[in-house]
């Protein structure tokens, strides 16, 4: 058997002391929970192209990366899964309200810390706290620190 992590990314976006983070429903478990917009690489794409993506089709918000928070690696007993993240600071440069958002997604709001601080049993993983807390700690990478893609 061949080892795999999943590579994810992750947009970490906050406006006047707040954070974006979306509710989401995990299928087939049915459990609501909450995380930064974020989602797993998709074939092609590179980890910059994945966080626009990702935050666009979970939020209606257009995501402008400026650093990199991270990289993150986790194992979830849960589903015996280990997920390489990818976490990425920004700003948002617009919004689609009538954008139809992926089917898992409940809502798309702003949260302050202390309501973030509320819902922590309710993380999609303790990778959503540690993204946070890295970029309120003021960690920041250049865009150009991502991994590169070789062309042949």
């Amino acid at each position: 058997m061949i080892w795999k992590p999943n590579v994810t990314v992750a947009a970490v976006v906050e406006q006047t002391d707040r954070f974006l983070l979306v509710e989401e429903q995990i299928v087939p478990e049915g459990l609501t929970v909450f995380n930064q917009p974020a989602g797993h690489l998709e074939p092609g794409e590179s980890l910059i192209q994945a966080v626009i993506r990702e935050t666009l089709e979970e939020t209606g918000y257009t995501f402008v990366p400026e650093s990199l928070v991270g990289i993150y690696h986790w194992h979830s007993a849960a589903n015996d899964t280990t997920y390489l993240r990818f976490a990425f600071s920004g700003h948002v440069a617009g919004f689609d309200p009538d954008y139809v958002r992926d089917a898992a997604i409940i809502s798309a709001d702003w949260y302050t810390m202390p309501m973030i601080e509320t819902l922590v049993m309710r993380y999609r993983s303790p990778l959503v706290k540690q993204c946070i807390q890295d970029f309120i700690a003021g960690k920041r990478f250049p865009l150009e620190i991502q991994i590169g893609r070789a062309h042949v």
